[in-house]
């Protein structure tokens, strides 16, 4: 594949790609020694085109070769070993480094009020309206 194509489909550069599974690879190694073994590069890059397409389960499961039970079973066991090292990746800024991180992103990109990115894409925070339900340990209250 073009390296334009795998940065469409999986939102990655291949190096990161590349990276990405030889850190995963230790957590990922005990599905193939199952009978239906996947390998650790497949099932990441199955989970990866699953996160970065927004598509459904069983799409990305037949494209990947394998059923959608499997599938579920892969995205879990990805998604697992991938918090294991999230913080290597995702940093949340304190609430008393935002003025610092706003100031950051406005000199790169005269954008105010930033105080994170993800992804290069813009998501705008609203807060709820006071007549919007607000749902907190599975039940829903009014504010």
């Amino acid at each position: 594949m073009e390296e334009r194509h795998i940065i469409v489909t999986y939102r990655l550069d291949r190096a990161t790609i590349q990276e990405l599974c030889a850190q995963l690879e230790p957590d990922l190694m005990s599905a193939i020694h199952h009978p239906t073994g996947i390998p650790p590069l497949v099932q990441v890059l199955s989970v990866l085109h699953f996160l970065a397409s927004g598509s459904f389960q069983t799409t990305v499961a037949i494209a990947s070769g394998m059923s959608q039970p499997m599938f579920a079973d892969v995205l879990s066991r990805v998604l697992s070993a991938l918090l294991k090292h999230m913080r290597s990746y995702i940093m949340f800024p304190q609430v008393e480094d935002f003025p610092t991180v706003k100031g950051d992103f406005y000199a790169l990109g005269h954008i105010p009020n930033i105080i994170g990115a993800i992804d290069g894409t813009h998501v705008a925070l609203v807060c709820p309206r006071r007549s919007e339900q607000v749902y907190r340990n599975r039940r829903a209250t009014i504010r």
